[in-house]
């Protein structure tokens, strides 16, 4: 398949995602159970060739490199990267290869892995196509793809929403990441590159103490919403109606001092 070597349109907006998710390292400590659930269900062999994309702190890298894979872990935020690599050695998986790079430009040759997985993390890709013919164009022949996505019916697709609802839209042909947790969605998107899907769900669950505490956390580690409490400094009554907002729409998934957090896992094989 050939590499598209044209300026990219979304440089500048891939430049903020960058610098926004730097501060993503806290939420990653509640993620394992959601990567060994990935790993399993991705059914990684020991010796397979797997790529995850978007590894931000290396969670699924590392955990799929303990099942006996050969990983490599791409992302764009280089203080993650920092992260991961840190988090490999305690985890005595240092054979990990770490790779600054783009979702929608990966720099590997075609047919490179046997696993292509994702985390949370390609679906911030801002075109859906471009970067699902990347992850299919270095995958070997019948391998496959698995990735973990937030539905748009559940909390985290509509906290998306909402933070999409209260910011500047992002650039013309960006398509929203909770599209990806759509399993007809997912499906039409995969059509050209994969056989038909097959899929399972899961509840990531957040401690906290109470709600306000969950949206503080969010606040401070979310790059989205950091960025929205930021911009409303200066108005603390919106900054307060927002905040009702966000605490009224998480109220329903706030059960015996823990958020829950439905998502969806999508696994293909290419064809």
């Amino acid at each position: 398949m050939e590499r598209d070597t044209t300026q990219d349109p979304f440089a500048e907006f891939k430049k903020r995602q960058r610098e926004a998710w730097a501060s993503f390292a806290p939420t990653a400590m509640f993620t394992p159970p959601v990567a060994g659930h990935l790993v399993r269900f991705a059914r990684i062999a020991r010796g397979e060739v797997v790529l995850d994309v978007g590894t931000g702190t290396g969670v699924v890298a590392i955990t799929a490199a303990r099942s006996g894979a050969r990983v490599t872990g791409l992302d764009l935020t280089p203080e993650l990267l920092e992260l991961a690599r840190d988090n490999a050695r305690i985890s005595k998986q240092e054979d990990i290869v770490w790779t600054e790079g783009d979702a929608e430009k990966l720099p590997y040759p075609d047919a490179s892995f046997d696993v292509v997985l994702s985390q949370f993390g390609h679906m911030f890709a801002p075109r859906a196509e471009v970067a699902i013919a990347e992850m299919r164009r270095v995958l070997k022949p019948g391998g496959r793809v698995a990735f973990a996505t937030w539905p748009p019916e559940h909390f985290v697709g509509r906290m998306f929403a909402f933070v999409g609802r209260n910011v500047p839209p992002p650039p013309a042909g960006a398509s929203p990441p909770p599209q990806w947790g759509n399993p007809a969605t997912v499906t039409h998107r995969l059509e050209p590159h994969f056989e038909a899907p097959f899929f399972d769900r899961g509840i990531m669950r957040y401690p906290a103490l109470s709600i306000e505490h969950f949206r503080m956390f969010m606040e401070r580690s979310i790059g989205p919403m950091q960025k929205l409490v930021e911009s409303l400094a200066a108005d603390a009554p919106k900054l307060a109606a927002l905040r009702a907002e966000f605490d009224a729409m998480a109220a329903p998934y706030y059960v015996d001092n823990v958020m829950h957090q439905n998502y969806l896992l999508t696994r293909a094989v290419a064809r």
